[in-house]
């Protein structure tokens, strides 16, 4: 059985961690590659930089800092934010990136997922998905959850699997933040509706919800922040309870 994954989120600006609500309590909050080895350090299965910087330096500031990421990493890492094109990708994965992960530019431009896979392959190429539960369902939302689209949920990741995606990345826009636990439900159901892994992403309060999410929500691995940075909860702790429930994970 593939053991499930747990993967602590960095959101990157300018090439920095930001230092707001999620991570004031962190002194060395500012140097996202001393924050990526030490997650490696404590049993991170992965991890991911989500970029959310708007300078027109972007690009090269994002690249540096992916370069040496990688050249401290031991574990795979997944970039994200503001990824457009086959260029962008490239220079990502050039510099050492294992994965990217498209969002907004998946929705505008659904081709761009084909070009991606045809080009780096499935393996490198995550969609992630925000949704928010509307009087008509499940629909995707763009920036943040902040735009709403008129996108259902499941079938987008149905056709983000036909695009030829190796993996989906969904964030509950509705339990981001809350710590009240993953969107099982729908996660249960999207993996029921895909073959791809999928990420559970948004609610993580406690260890019991990383129980859940794998046990209820069929998730393939689980996505967190706060509960990390703050160090409330500690992946050697987290690794050897899911190992107590018979989840398998690598410790």
């Amino acid at each position: 059985m593939l053991t499930k994954r747990i993967i602590p989120c960095l959101d990157i600006k300018d090439g920095r961690t930001v230092k707001g609500v999620n991570f004031v309590d962190l002194r060395d909050a500012g140097d996202p590659v001393e924050l990526a080895q030490r997650y490696a350090d404590e049993g991170a299965d992965e991890l991911v930089f989500l970029d959310i910087s708007a300078t027109e330096h972007k690009r090269k500031t994002l690249a540096e800092l992916v370069y040496n990421v990688a050249e401290k990493l031991n574990i795979p890492f997944t970039v994200g934010g503001g990824i457009s094109s086959v260029e962008d990708v490239d220079i990502l994965l050039k510099n050492g990136a294992d994965k990217v992960s498209i969002n907004s530019s998946a929705v505008k431009n659904p081709d761009l997922i084909n070009e991606l896979v045809a080009k780096f392959g499935s393996q490198c190429i995550v969609v992630a998905i925000d949704a928010r539960k509307t009087t008509d369902g499940w629909k995707v939302h763009l920036v943040g959850g902040k735009v709403p689209t008129e996108l259902d949920l499941f079938d987008w990741a149905k056709e983000v699997e036909l695009r030829g995606a190796g993996e989906i990345l969904f964030t509950s826009m509705d339990h981001d933040g809350t710590k009240n636990g993953f969107a099982d439900e729908e996660l249960a159901k999207l993996s029921s509706l895909v073959n791809i892994p999928i990420i559970a992403s948004g609610g993580a309060g406690a260890v019991s919800h990383f129980t859940d999410t794998f046990k209820n929500g069929k998730a393939d691995a689980a996505l967190a922040a706060s509960v990390f940075h703050f160090k409330e909860i500690a992946i050697p702790d987290l690794k050897q309870q899911l190992e107590k429930e018979g989840i398998p994970v690598r410790i």
